[in-house]
Formats: C-alpha cells, structure tokens, sequence
C-alpha cells in the first residue's frame, strides 16, 4: 500500500477518518464542533473510498472487499445527502447512516490489521482462504458490537431529535 503515493494518501485519510468518526460518535450531536468535525470526516472518508477503487486496480479483479467499498460509499452518501435535502425524518436517517458509517470503517481497519498476521508469522500455506476468514472474523465481531451499541443508543438519539423537535416548535 505504502508503495505508491495513492497508497500513502488512502492510509493518512484513513487515519483522519478513524479519529473524527469516534470523535463524532461520542461528543454531543448538532453542536458546531459536531458538525466541523463530521465534515472532515465526511471528506476524508470519501478520499479514502475514492482510493480505495484506485488501490483495486493493483489487484486485477473485483472481489468481496470491492464490493464493501461499495456498500461503504452508499452508506456514506444516505448519511450525508439527508443533512442537505431535509427529508422527513432526515436527522434519524442521518444517524443511522453514519454511525454505521463508522462502524464500517472500523470493519475495515480491523479487517486490515488481522489481514497482517499470516504476513507476520509467515505462512507458508494458501494464504487466501486464511485472509478471508479474517476478513469475516474482523467484520462479524465489530458489526455485533457496533449492532449492540446502536440499539443501545438508538433510543436515546431518537428521544433528543424528538425533543429538539419540541423545543423548536415552541
């Protein structure tokens, strides 16, 4: 990854975009900060997806993590487009969408670091199946744990956008 100025790029915004969707997911929601640092993380996600496709073309074919880049970029998008069009409902499709968002990106970067290990320990076997067995590791663990926390958070998020509603109407 590190070979190519693409790769150096991808892995800067990747960082940036792991920092300020925690950020996000932990301080106080619609405040100015909230939103400063949801757009940076909002641009630097979409710098990583976009080099993310650039990375691919190393590899030749479009596999299964193609296909989470894909799923990664739509629920980008159906987080984000909500803030501008203001649709019914808008701050509760947003907050599901990114938080899952970020939740994806953790998949990735866990799915990265576990990927490393047969690399590390040099396994002489096929490696592939030993990489996408990691790759399904890394994501049903971290989805079960971000699964459980949205439920625990969901209705709590949805009373204060109910509330705000209130107190605006008033």
């Amino acid at each position: 990854m590190f070979l190519s100025t693409i790769g150096v790029i991808h892995f800067a915004s990747s960082i940036i975009s792991l920092i300020t969707g925690t950020v996000v997911l932990y301080k106080s929601k619609g405040t100015t900060p909230h939103k400063q640092i949801g757009y940076i993380y909002t641009i630097s996600m979409f710098i990583v997806l976009a080099t993310s496709f650039m990375l691919y073309r190393l590899h030749g074919t479009f596999g299964v993590l193609h296909w989470f880049a894909v799923i990664s970029s739509i629920t980008l998008l159906l987080g984000i487009v909500p803030m501008f069009i203001k649709p019914k409902e808008y701050l509760k499709l947003h907050y599901g969408f990114m938080y899952w968002s970020v939740i994806g990106l953790y998949c990735a970067f866990f799915a990265e670091v576990l990927t490393r290990i047969p690399f590390i320990l040099k396994v002489d076997t096929n490696i592939i199946p030993i990489f996408y067995s990691l790759v399904g590791v890394a994501t049903a663990l971290v989805s079960a744990i971000g699964s459980i926390y949205f439920r625990k958070y969901k209705e709590k998020w949805n009373a204060l956008i109910d509330d705000s509603k209130n107190n605006l109407e008033i």
